[in-house]
């Protein structure tokens, strides 16, 4: 088996190659509340295809993904990776809602981003999605993907989340505040972190009831959030086998 996926994977990393260079296309569109939000769509399948959205962790944009992203594609599933309000830039990526929140006095900390991730769900399906719509957070986006996946089981098909935690106490909600909504999630659903991240997101994994969840984590050090899977890493092999296993269920 392990074999077959190490092929596999070689496989995945050649066709992303090619994708890359014309896939991406850089789009804008409205949060609720007015704040123009920018997202980088990899639309290369026909809209029923699985669909996932892609939130970004702390201080960062929307190029988390951009190593990410093509990779996805190959596995046949069309993306969207957005910049939302609380962020910063990564990867010579500016986060450009970030700085229209900041520009229009609106609250760039973790809970505000909400409203941008709930305005992505609403954009996508009613532009993109005619099959699965699947969530994928990093750090503290990770967290809100399981917040949102508990409050809406109709909607959203799927959910991973890269590093989640409790991390909203300090804005001021409960110290349950995600576990609490963990609680409600049906939906498949997967975790993975860094090697030493488990006590942050455990409790939350425990709450939910859904068998049909797993999670993965490396037998070396790994590595905070979604960039876990970033080429550079060596161990980053060992997270795209376990999340490839995960998400070819969902196809």
């Amino acid at each position: 088996m392990k074999s077959k996926l190490n092929f596999f994977f070689l496989v995945l990393v050649s066709i992303s190659l090619v994708q890359s260079s014309h896939a991406m296309e850089t789009i804008t569109f409205k949060s609720s509340d007015g704040i123009t939000i920018t997202a980088d769509l990899y639309m290369v399948h026909e809209n029923t295809a699985p669909f996932i959205l892609l939130f970004h962790q702390a201080n960062w944009s929307r190029g988390e993904y951009l190593e990410i992203a093509p990779k996805l594609n190959a596995l046949g599933f069309n993306c969207m990776a957005i910049d939302q309000r609380s962020g910063g830039s990564i990867n010579e990526i500016t986060n450009n809602t970030k700085i229209e929140a900041s520009r229009l006095m609106k609250g760039t900390n973790y809970i505000d981003a909400l409203i941008d991730m709930n305005s992505a769900i609403e954009f996508a399906r009613g532009n993109f999605v005619g099959g699965k719509l699947i969530l994928w957070g990093s750090s503290y986006s990770a967290s809100l993907v399981l917040k949102i996946a508990g409050a809406d089981q109709e909607n959203i098909d799927a959910a991973l989340a890269f590093s989640p935690g409790e991390y909203f106490s300090n804005l001021g909600h409960a110290k349950d505040y995600i576990t609490t909504s963990a609680a409600y999630i049906q939906q498949p659903v997967m975790f993975t972190s860094a090697n030493g991240e488990k006590a942050n997101w455990w409790g939350i994994y425990e709450a939910i009831p859904s068998e049909n969840k797993q999670f993965y984590l490396p037998e070396t050090s790994g590595n905070h959030g979604s960039r876990a899977l970033w080429d550079q890493f060596s161990d980053s092999k060992g997270y795209w086998e376990a999340i490839t296993s995960f998400l070819q269920k969902l196809l």
